[in-house]
């Protein structure tokens, strides 16, 4: 449990119902947080803090569940705190959940989209894909990872696309190679309307390249780089369309052409020797 509050005040927190690991270091938790259950859309994220002195942790809502009034959070343990959260066991508590935040994806009938997930980006990616397939889109769902171990969430993906297709780095599953290739064959063999990725950044820059040299608008969610996710400290400034943004009050979607993904990096390499 993150801390020891009394019985009176456990009663008003967010209680884990469920944890299932998808890896070592990467954990779905359910949490009970009936308000953000019933209020949050694709593309929403809410802020976590684990413990009194705990720091603020950014993460999307994977899924939701307005009955039970839980929401679903996919959690990687790279840091003191993330690794903290995913220690946590059900029936524990997590300090504080706000939320919903953020801006919420733009769904519509596009016509053919391709949806591109790597990593625990597929978290994320999930209720975009779930909520346009229900707009009447075909959904082509592209997951990619360095090995079949880490490809996460593959049911559910599969349960809301037309076709999933699986990369991995290794080959292990799915087609060897990168999730550009798998993007691109879908690009080769059909018109595609319009484009979601979301993963490393490294990855929907180059997603970001491909879609704009076969002129398919293309959205990004730049999650990763959000720290305290009111727009106060600045950590997640970047540049869209010569303009300075805030991730975490803009975003955390934009225009994947337009994002200056180079300074983005640079900034997230920053903060490499300060992991949460």
């Amino acid at each position: 449990m993150c801390n020891n509050r009394n019985n009176d005040i456990l009663r008003n927190m967010n209680k884990i119902v469920e944890k299932q690991y998808f890896s070592e270091k990467v954990v779905k938790l359910v949490v009970e947080a009936p308000l953000i259950a019933r209020s949050r859309r694709p593309g929403h994220f809410v802020i976590v803090i684990c413990g009194e002195k705990g720091e603020r942790i950014p993460l999307t809502i994977s899924d939701a569940d307005t009955e039970k009034g839980t929401i679903t959070l996919v959690v990687q343990a790279i840091g003191e705190s993330t690794t903290k959260i995913c220690a946590l066991n059900e029936g524990d508590f997590l300090t504080d959940v706000v939320g919903p935040l953020g801006r919420a994806t733009k769904i519509e009938n596009y016509g053919t989209v391709v949806c591109s997930g790597g990593g625990v980006g597929v978290a994320p990616l999930l209720p975009i894909i779930k909520a346009m397939k229900e707009a009447g889109n075909r959904v082509v769902s592209v997951l990619a990872a360095r090995t079949k171990d880490l490809i996460i969430l593959e049911d559910e993906v599969r349960k809301y696309s037309d076709e999933v297709i699986i990369m991995t780095d290794d080959g292990s599953y799915g087609t060897k190679g990168l999730v550009t290739q798998g993007v691109e064959s879908v690009i080769l063999r059909e018109k595609v309307d319009h484009a979601v990725t979301i993963g490393p950044a490294i990855m929907m820059k180059f997603v970001a390249e491909l879609t704009k040299k076969y002129n398919v608008p293309t959205i990004c969610s730049l999650n990763t780089i959000m720290v305290d996710g009111t727009g106060m400290c600045g950590a997640c400034r970047v540049t869209v369309d010569g303009k300075t943004k805030f991730v975490c009050v803009d975003g955390p979607e934009f225009d994947a052409h337009k994002v200056d993904f180079g300074e983005m990096m640079m900034r997230l390499r920053a903060y490499n020797p300060i992991k949460k």
